[in-house]
């Protein structure tokens, strides 16, 4: 073999490396250390760092977040929710800027009695301003295997999808004088007692004998215009350059509107807009965000 065939040779082999790496790379998303650290409790880490079990116990729940801080971006996770009997229990993925004035893009999983259905709720805070919650119930057991949940967070609006199906937008209309995320956040993922509030009201509690409850995660990746330690410059967080803020993520495709119309009605069993109790008068943004 010459020397032109060996260095093609070698050339093909590099490249067919280079695709099975990166396929692999993908499937199972990158290690956790790369871009996360544990805050606090009990975290357990598999699959070579690819995958993170946190656990709850009457002593402590447990969580970690992101490196960095973002000003947008699309993020995601692969989570499986805790098994039998979870009321009370919270498994919370969620994007904050935390104080006493934080910006906060929730998904909160709410623990039910065993073979009662989890609950899975939605809130947007904007300045320490929450109360925007929207519940839904799961088709597809959330506790059998691994579901991705993410969120879209651009100038436009905010997507919450599940298994890439959008289940909830909240826009950004200034227009109305709507309070939108506007402070760097971090990527947060935890699992705790909310016993107080989380299940029936706070009627049903954490049945301890079913502890230590583990959530698990996976998919560690994530696309962020990164903002650390500074206010978001809305020039470069929301330039076009990062592909979430591109014209064609202002909008839903009318297959994506389809399919939100679908899951809202077949699945959505609470919307803070319709509560009239809460509010007599329904939120300012209510008006273009149904």
């Amino acid at each position: 073999m010459n020397i032109e065939s060996i260095f093609s040779l070698f050339n093909i082999v590099s490249v067919l490396f280079l695709i099975i790496t990166t396929q692999v790379r993908a499937r199972g998303g990158r290690p956790f250390d790369e871009n996360y650290v544990v805050k606090w409790g009990q975290v357990l880490k598999l699959n070579q760092g690819k995958e993170v079990e946190l656990s709850m116990d009457r002593s402590s729940g447990s969580g970690f977040e992101s490196r960095s801080h973002y000003g947008s971006g699309y993020f995601q996770m692969r989570i499986k929710l805790p098994p039998k009997d979870s009321a009370g229990v919270v498994t919370a993925f969620y994007l904050t800027s935390k104080g006493n004035t934080h910006d906060e893009i929730d998904f909160e999983f709410l623990g039910n009695r065993e073979g009662k259905p989890i609950a899975m709720q939605t809130n947007v805070f904007a300045n320490g301003q929450g109360n925007r919650e929207q519940k839904f119930v799961f088709w597809f057991d959330p506790t059998a295997d691994f579901h991705t949940y993410g969120i879209l967070w651009n100038p436009y609006h905010i997507v919450f999808y599940v298994d890439k199906i959008p289940i909830r937008v909240f826009k950004n209309d200034k227009r109305y004088g709507v309070s939108y995320p506007s402070k760097p956040m971090q990527v947060v993922a935890s699992l705790w007692n909310g016993e107080d509030w989380a299940t029936n009201g706070g009627r049903d509690k954490i049945n301890w004998a079913y502890a230590p409850f583990k959530a698990n995660f996976q998919g560690f990746s994530g696309s962020g215009c990164h903002a650390d330690g500074q206010s978001i410059n809305a020039k470069s967080c929301g330039s076009t350059m990062y592909w979430w803020n591109a014209r064609k993520y202002s909008r839903l495709s009318a297959i994506k509107q389809k399919e939100l119309r679908n899951v809202r009605a077949k699945h959505m069993n609470y919307d803070y807009c319709s509560d009239r109790a809460r509010f007599p008068v329904p939120p300012v943004e209510c008006r273009w965000n149904q």
